[in-house]
């Protein structure tokens, strides 16, 4: 009886690992935008390329009439809008950004470097960061707390609810940005 629970437990296993692979793949070719080889999938995913060519036609079935669809042209695969789609994805795409480059640079200065002083913010992004301070704290992306003559700005918890980021300990490592940014204001 128990190596009949055991094979149960493994089965499940093996389906929650399928599930979790198949997840990996759609996101990765979600978030890619372009075409994809086995090779670059794999070393994204780290899934088993015999088991990604299964997963990849699982994706094509899953998507075929739907809104987005998974687009293979010989052995590269990209996830795309259904051509159906382009005209209104296109209206979406050509629209203004929510933040400008210049506001995008000073968030991940300020994410990057948190708690950072106002007025070393500005020595790095020059006197616009104001401007984009101000825009944050009133998104309530960012808490700005009086010190002496300047502020400590540091990330809010809405900074990490709204761009749905991990917490204070993984931010050196996702905002490669910043310290582009950081290093071209100190040469």
């Amino acid at each position: 009886m128990d190596d009949l629970a055991d094979r149960g437990s493994i089965a499940e296993l093996d389906e929650a690992r399928e599930i979790d692979n198949i997840r990996k793949v759609e996101a990765a070719l979600f978030v890619s935008g372009k075409f994809m080889n086995l090779k670059e999938l794999v070393a994204l995913t780290d899934v088993n390329p015999l088991l990604l060519r299964d997963i990849l036609r699982t994706l094509e079935e899953k998507y075929k009439g739907k809104g987005v669809e998974i687009i293979r042209r010989e052995d590269l695969w990209k996830m795309d809008v259904h051509p159906d789609f382009v005209y209104m994805v296109n209206r979406l795409a050509t629209g203004n950004s929510e933040f400008t480059k210049a506001e995008q640079e000073t968030l991940a200065i300020i994410a990057y470097k948190q708690p950072i002083k106002q007025s070393m913010l500005i020595k790095i992004r020059g006197n616009k960061a104001y401007d984009h301070v101000a825009k944050f704290v009133s998104m309530g992306l960012i808490g700005k707390k009086r010190i002496g003559h300047t502020a400590e700005i540091s990330l809010s918890e809405s900074f990490y609810n709204y761009f749905n980021v991990g917490n204070v300990e993984d931010d050196k490592n996702k905002f490669p940005l910043a310290e582009k940014l950081e290093e071209k204001a100190e040469n």
